[in-house]
């Protein structure tokens, strides 16, 4: 298995330019980054394409980042979850913690900050993964 020299990440918020500015400056520093602007199209693009790191707002319409949480954990358990949101809340931070979000920032984060958060999810992922391939041994796998 090659393993990307940078973590892939995906960026899901409902506000089109911050996503979009915020991928264009991870995007700067080397990460490969997509942005989508709710959870639903967020699960449908991890149906199909791999990512290591998720960059999730809380506050969204239709499906909200801690309902978001929840589906991707249940179904890619090894993907990291970091929760970007411009709304403190201690309940909400328990709910992520919880269910099993790897990371709660508040916006605006100083970007190296979020680089860091980025970089120590994906080394947590890798390091997960590189376990259960040993334990799996020839030919086990785990998606996401």
């Amino acid at each position: 298995m090659s393993i990307a020299p940078k973590p892939r990440v995906l960026i899901v918020d409902d506000e089109e330019r911050f996503r979009i500015t915020l991928g264009k400056l991870l995007g700067s520093r080397g990460l490969e980054v997509k942005t989508l602007g709710s959870g639903r199209e967020a699960l449908r693009e991890l149906e199909t394409s791999a990512y290591d790191v998720v960059l999730l707002d809380v506050k969204m319409p239709e499906m909200s980042g801690v309902e978001a949480l929840a589906a991707i954990k249940k179904t890619y358990p090894n993907l990291e979850v970091i929760i970007l949101t411009g709304h403190a809340s201690v309940d909400v931070a328990v709910d992520i913690m919880r269910l099993g979000g790897y990371e709660y920032l508040l916006k605006p984060c100083p970007l190296e900050e979020l680089i860091d958060k980025i970089e120590t999810a994906w080394e947590r992922k890798r390091a997960r993964e590189e376990r259960l391939s040993r334990l799996a041994g020839p030919g086990g796998s785990d998606r996401g």
